[in-house]
């Protein structure tokens, strides 16, 4: 059986943190939380990564940490262009969104042909989610049904005290497969508890703050590139007739068309871990004294890399 690949999609960062020299580190060494996931990935079991960039981001992405992990890590780069589409279909004059998680994974096609783990590039999803994730990938494989996996988080565990977050809230079987995902997009601490809305605040629903949440993690076997293929141009048919500017072909949702569709199982590995991520500038000192505490425990050495 292949090795599990970790795959980072990191597309985005450019235009999150206006170019990739304005992403803060969160030690004394200059490391950002990429550092910390590939870290917990290599110790897991994971020997290659492969990242999802923009070609524009590329001297910057290899400068700021992709030459570093080179070092340790078998590193291969794919590209993530809004150009890249299927024959029949162009990029809508004005369009300046990238077509989504979906899209992609898509760019890994030919580099990856073996099981995989996805995660996103500025999400701290800890050494618990790397180890059950490869434990998982090493372990299963498609028969009847594709074998896929996801980490599940605690809902609490995810939210930020500066505002609000969007998640993907799980509904999983009795035997721990994921039954669903409903995206919700604004989700926040409120009045002691947890609640989201649907309508830029005019009405509230409470949400158990006990319930699973999607924060990217997935574990795939090679069957899922060939799913996201045949599936894009009927969803690029339909997305640029109805919304040409913004339309994305998202991950999660093509898992969830598979569940429905029997093709599919996806075992939720719940983690108990807390997750960190850089959603507000105001969210930095948490997570900067987050990693300090972890490497007081003992869970990181003082000095990441320069442990090795």
């Amino acid at each position: 059986m292949q090795k599990p690949v970790l795959v980072i999609m990191a597309a985005g960062m450019g235009s999150r943190y206006g170019g990739l020299k304005q992403i803060d580190p969160v030690d004394q060494d200059g490391h950002i939380i990429m550092d910390f996931s590939i870290y917990d990935a290599k110790r897991a079991g994971f020997e290659k990564v492969v990242f999802i960039i923009k070609k524009a981001i590329e001297k910057e992405f290899k400068e700021s940490i992709g030459n570093r992990v080179s070092q340790y890590m078998d590193v291969s780069y794919v590209y993530q262009e809004l150009d890249t589409l299927p024959d029949g279909f162009e990029v809508p004059k004005g369009r300046e969104k990238p077509f989504g998680t979906g899209h992609a994974i898509l760019s890994c096609k030919g580099i990856v042909d073996g099981p995989f783990a996805v995660v996103n590039a500025d999400d701290y999803y800890g050494v618990h989610a790397f180890r059950t994730m490869y434990d998982y990938l090493s372990t299963h494989a498609d028969d009847d049904k594709y074998r896929y996996a996801m980490v599940g988080y605690i809902l609490e565990n995810t939210l930020t005290e500066n505002g609000y977050v969007s998640r993907g809230i799980c509904e999983t079987d009795a035997d721990g497969y994921l039954s669903g995902i409903t995206e919700r997009t604004h989700i926040e601490k409120r009045d002691g508890g947890v609640a989201f809305t649907e309508d830029d605040g005019a009405n509230w629903t409470p949400i158990s703050g006990q319930s699973i949440a999607s924060m990217n993690m997935f574990g795939f076997t090679a069957s899922m590139l060939k799913e996201l293929e045949s599936r894009f141009p009927a969803f690029l048919g339909k997305g640029l007739k109805e919304n040409p500017m913004k339309c994305e072909y998202f991950l999660p949702s093509v898992v969830g068309e598979l569940i429905a569709e029997e093709k599919a199982t996806v075992k939720v590995l719940k983690s108990t871990d807390r997750w960190y991520g850089i959603t507000y500038k105001e969210d930095k000192e948490m997570v900067v004294e987050a990693i300090r505490k972890l490497k007081d425990e003992g869970v990181y050495p003082q000095h990441l890399w320069k442990a090795e």
